[in-house]
């Protein structure tokens, strides 16, 4: 067994510690204040994220980086996307020579358009890099249910370690080189789920709901092709997978937050209801700027961007995407 450093004690980073802790690591959960630290310790769970969810005994809570990253043979990323950037550049000076770097978080950073692995590669190109990616509602993963994943990784022997750290029986995890695609699925699909909380919020009903998805999968594919991902990955666990349970399933953040929206909240004060980083709306506006960079068309991605931004009502983007020009459906480039 190993010694394992998780940042960030959000729903994610709290779940996949718990699986690491439930296999028998030593795990380190790196808490952001000293309010969350003390409360996660006089209740023994993560009332905030994951309430009625005891943590496992083996998961050492903490606010000091040095402690958590000691002797750590991993150090697993479960910051927001937008936060990953500082969240890795704060832990750098406690990260050893070799130690395999974990990133569950998914998304493109906002300012820079990179990936994330982009990110971790400018900083410290030295430090093997995991993403972590796939259908997995942290509600589910910390009960044990069962769940499957994607280990990505251009170092196949970094991807392989992190998937036998984290394997058990009810967490099953797969090796994947198309370190691109998988994240790029990862982070793109949040938009389409955004998409279809709105559709639901109209009351439009699953026919539209089932095109969003279907259509939305098509954009993902022809922005990844674009960027160097290879189309089959967008079928697997990290693209139609993925998509699939953000689309459908009530512990989506991003559907809740498009259901709000298709009820006639304002983007903004659906946000703040939710209560938590709704990542579909900075990756549309993101990916939205990605497929006019790369001429890529994606008029999901696009109506979508302008709704969070305020520039079209719902019913004005499904009308404008029903009334496009006839296509034929194969054309993926």
């Amino acid at each position: 067994m190993s010694k394992v450093a998780v940042i960030g004690a959000g729903s994610w980073g709290t779940a996949l510690a718990m699986t690491l802790a439930h296999k028998g690591h030593e795990v380190y959960l790196v808490v952001h204040s000293q309010k969350h630290l003390d409360a996660m310790k006089e209740s023994g769970e993560n009332g905030r994220y994951l309430p009625g969810v005891k943590l496992e005994p083996g998961i050492h809570l903490t606010m000091d980086r040095g402690e958590a990253l000691e002797s750590a043979c991993a150090v697993v990323f479960a910051a927001p996307a937008q936060k990953f950037r500082s969240a890795f550049e704060q832990t750098i000076p406690y990260m050893d020579d070799g130690i395999i770097v974990v990133n569950a978080a998914k998304g493109i950073e906002k300012g820079t358009l990179l990936q994330l692995h982009m990110v971790a590669h400018i900083l410290r190109p030295d430090f093997p890099y995991v993403a972590i990616s796939g259908p997995s509602h942290a509600e589910e993963v910390c009960r044990f249910l069962p769940t499957t994943v994607v280990a990505a990784s251009e170092n196949p022997e970094a991807a392989e370690f992190v998937q036998d750290l984290f394997m058990t029986d009810r967490f099953r995890v797969y090796t994947n080189d198309d370190l691109v695609g998988v994240e790029l699925g990862g982070a793109l699909k949040n938009i389409i789920a955004l998409g279809a909380g709105v559709s639901d919020g109209i009351g439009y009903g699953d026919n539209a709901k089932a095109a969003l998805m279907t259509r939305g999968l098509t954009e993902m594919i022809r922005l990844g092709l674009k960027m160097g991902a290879r189309q089959e990955t967008f079928a697997g666990l990290t693209g139609m997978g993925d998509m699939i349970v953000t689309c459908t399933s009530m512990h989506s953040r991003n559907r809740r937050c498009g259901i709000l929206i298709g009820q006639g909240t304002e983007p903004q004060k659906a946000v703040e209801q939710i209560g938590m980083v709704v990542e579909g709306i900075t990756t549309a506006e993101a990916a939205a700027k990605l497929a006019r960079r790369h001429h890529v068309e994606m008029p999901i991605t696009q109506c979508i961007n302008a709704c969070m931004k305020g520039e079209l009502t719902p019913r004005e983007a499904v009308d404008q995407l029903m009334t496009r020009d006839r296509k034929n459906e194969m054309n993926f480039r």
